[in-house]
């Protein structure tokens, strides 16, 4: 792939240090977005959500702070278009690291699944 991946990562995060230390052990060009301050959009969520494969609510970072303080019982209330609200003016709601590299999208880290990028490009 030619053109650098995009790492949204939250620097606080040990599963993103990881997985910018897989991409620069790789020699994968990237550029890193702080998650936190600047969210994925509602478009870009839309689209890396359908190029990612992964439903919608695989997409929220369940074990987190802010997963808790709106609760269970009002994400599972939620509406596909509040989730993508809520995701988008919330960094720390999204599972991470989500990585952006060519026409593909991976959330969360799995060294195996991004191993198989390497051949794709």
């Amino acid at each position: 792939m030619t053109a650098p991946a995009l790492l949204l990562a939250y620097a606080g995060c040990d599963t993103c240090r990881k997985a910018r230390t897989w991409l620069e052990a790789h020699a994968v060009p990237f550029t890193l977005r702080p998650i936190v301050d600047e969210p994925p959009t509602i478009d870009e969520l839309r689209r890396w959500i359908d190029a990612s494969d992964v439903p919608l609510r695989k997409w929220l970072n369940t074990s987190g702070l802010s997963y808790r303080a709106l609760g269970k019982a009002r994400i599972d209330a939620a509406t596909d278009d509040m989730l993508l609200t809520w995701l988008a003016a919330d960094g720390k709601l999204v599972k991470r690291p989500v990585l952006v590299w060519g026409g593909t999208v991976r959330v969360g880290f799995r060294s195996e699944a991004w191993e198989a990028l390497l051949t794709t490009g």
